[in-house]
């Protein structure tokens, strides 16, 4: 059973009384099958409109959906021979980022992105995908392994930001934030980012300074959450939809501007809906490219990623 954003009520109701339909079927007193068919043709042509209309805040809800396919989930669909490589060797091994080598369609890559968790428990043993200290470094020595061996990094980016707690700012977060975006602009090795749900903050771009970025099309991404943003501005939270419109946090005018190079589709009412198409539709844009970069030498590699960035905002 799918879970409704508030926005899809309308879509809920008639799935409702879709499913009552069928149940009363499932009797044998009455048949109803005409009436189920032209309801779900409404409920699907409400679903696509609704959808082919989203406001950027109605895409951040999107975004977060607690149905919405996670770290684990890509590596299961996408990635073969998954080995984790854990920890940071110098505190601990943080769980809301993971990472290790697997092959995509037969290319060896090293894959690291954030791990939300899907249930009270796995959340809290992933702190939500907000990343600390160790967790940044875990990426900077997995990317450095990557680099040595000449292996091509992917990550997936899907966080509110980086974990902003006391004992994190102790341990240098910003410090491994810097140390992390500055290790991604470095490699010698093509390196592909993929925004799948929500890309917040540094704790983002730490992993997503790469020669490609990718990114779901009912993705956000932003240097803040809508939420924080409408705070500093109009001191309540419940501006948030006025933030999100403001910021431009959608795939579209993020793609717009040039800061991703590249909208990867989702199935229709977001990647919740339909996770396998979602995932292997994000594995075949991964997989154009990777291939697309393979005959860089390291110094071009390093060089287009290097143009990439600093022509960001120029006219």
């Amino acid at each position: 059973m799918v879970s409704f954003l508030d926005f899809e009520k309308p879509i809920a109701e008639l799935e409702s009384r879709i499913a009552d339909l069928r149940e009363t079927a499932q009797t044998g007193a009455v048949d109803i099958e005409g009436d189920v068919a032209r309801l779900q043709a409404k409920a699907d042509k409400l679903l696509h409109e609704t959808y082919a209309r989203l406001t950027p805040w109605q895409k951040t809800q999107v975004a977060r959906h607690p149905e919405r396919p996670h770290f684990k989930h890509y590596v299961a669909g996408l990635f073969e021979d998954f080995m984790p490589l854990a920890g940071d060797r110098a505190f601990a091994d943080d769980q809301a980022i993971i990472g290790g080598l697997g092959r995509l369609g037969g290319r060896r890559v090293m894959v690291i992105g954030h791990e939300k968790g899907d249930d009270t428990a796995s959340r809290l043993k992933h702190n939500f995908g907000m990343g600390k200290p160790e967790g940044y470094r875990k990426a900077i020595r997995l990317m450095e392994l990557a680099d040595r061996f000449g292996i091509p990094v992917v990550t997936l980016v899907d966080t509110s930001g980086a974990f902003p707690g006391v004992q994190a700012e102790e341990r240098g977060q910003a410090e491994a934030i810097a140390r992390s975006t500055e290790k991604c602009l470095e490699l010698g090795v093509p390196m592909v980012a993929a925004v799948v749900g929500e890309g917040g903050s540094g704790g983002a771009v730490a992993l997503a300074a790469a020669n490609r970025v990718l990114m779901f099309e009912h993705a956000v991404y932003a240097v803040i959450s809508p939420e924080g943003c409408a705070s500093i501005l109009w001191r309540t939270a419940e501006k948030a939809s006025d933030a999100a419109d403001a910021m431009r946090v959608t795939a579209a005018d993020l793609h717009r501007l040039g800061v991703i190079d590249r909208i990867v589709p989702e199935p229709v009412g977001g990647a919740h809906r339909d996770p396998a198409a979602a995932i292997a539709a994000l594995g075949g844009a991964i997989g154009e490219e990777l291939d697309s970069l393979k005959a860089l030498s390291r110094d071009d590699v390093r060089r287009a990623r290097r143009e990439k960035f600093l022509a960001i905002g120029t006219i």
